[in-house]
């Protein structure tokens, strides 16, 4: 039966069915109101981080074996960053969060010590973990796939101080997106919204938008397109820390609730 089948039957022509009362009704994008089992989601933690660096360093290697244009081997690389995270999220979302990232699991602990909504301390210190895990594992199995050597150090460095800056602004812009989205109950556009602004940031940043600790450490072990010498490692990943406190600042000041000012009616503008 069709959904005009039905409302014409009961009368109601025009308007959609009214939903069951007994049965709760989640927010869009929001989590189920069961949540998997822990080990579900430290799995889809764990996989879905392992896929996205397999994605990011296989890309890389396939486009450098393709073109030696490094212009057409980031074009590539982004491209299928893009739309492989997308995927992941869509597909994870709903049973982990689909962090796959370190800082924005450690945002998240933070706004639930504060009152919001988010993982608890033990979620956190499995979470985070596995995440490492995953991008390790990652970084093996593209290297495996394309027969290189299956843990091999990165050589490229990468400590010069504008990509230590492009680092800081690219993870305060994905703190901001993610936790704007949550704001303004717009999670369910995560895998579309995040994955453009990876892409994007692909390209405006120095850095090519790595802005995620586990990945940075996946990243050097392989020498190929996508690494990270071992070295700039550390910076690399202070400099996300402070990023994500960046944009986790950026989400309080500008999504602000609760003023006078944010009640007053736009009529007129």
């Amino acid at each position: 039966m069709t959904a005009t089948e039905a409302t014409e039957r009961d009368g109601t022509e025009g308007s959609a069915p009214a939903p069951d009362p007994s049965v709760p009704q989640p927010a869009p994008g929001a989590t189920p109101p069961q949540a998997p089992p822990l080990i579900a989601r430290v799995a889809a933690e764990l996989v879905g981080t392992a896929a996205l660096v397999a994605i990011v360093v296989g890309s890389g290697v396939q486009a450098t074996e393709l073109t030696k244009d490094v212009g057409l081997q980031l074009l590539a690389n982004s491209t299928a960053t893009v739309f492989g995270l997308g995927v992941l999220i869509a597909l994870l979302g709903p049973v982990s969060g689909a962090h796959f990232n370190p800082v924005v699991t450690l945002a998240e602990w933070w706004t639930a010590r504060r009152g919001g909504a988010g993982v608890t301390l033990r979620e956190t210190a499995v979470y985070v973990p596995a995440q490492i895990v995953g991008a390790i594992a990652g970084a093996i199995l593209a290297d495996a796939m394309f027969g290189e050597p299956l843990v091999k150090w990165s050589t490229h460095d990468r400590s010069a101080g504008h990509l230590l800056l492009g680092e800081v602004v690219a993870t305060a812009g994905l703190i901001l997106l993610i936790f704007g989205l949550a704001r303004t109950d717009r999670l369910r556009f995560a895998p579309v919204a995040v994955a453009s602004y990876i892409g994007a940031a692909y390209w405006f940043t120095s850095s090519t938008s790595f802005a995620n600790p586990a990945v940075t450490i996946g990243r050097a072990f392989t020498d190929t397109f996508a690494g990270i010498a071992p070295g700039s490692v550390p910076a690399f990943i202070g400099m996300q820390v402070i990023g994500a406190a960046v944009g986790l600042a950026l989400v309080a000041l500008i999504f602000m609730t609760g003023g006078q000012e944010a009640r007053r009616p736009t009529e007129g503008r």
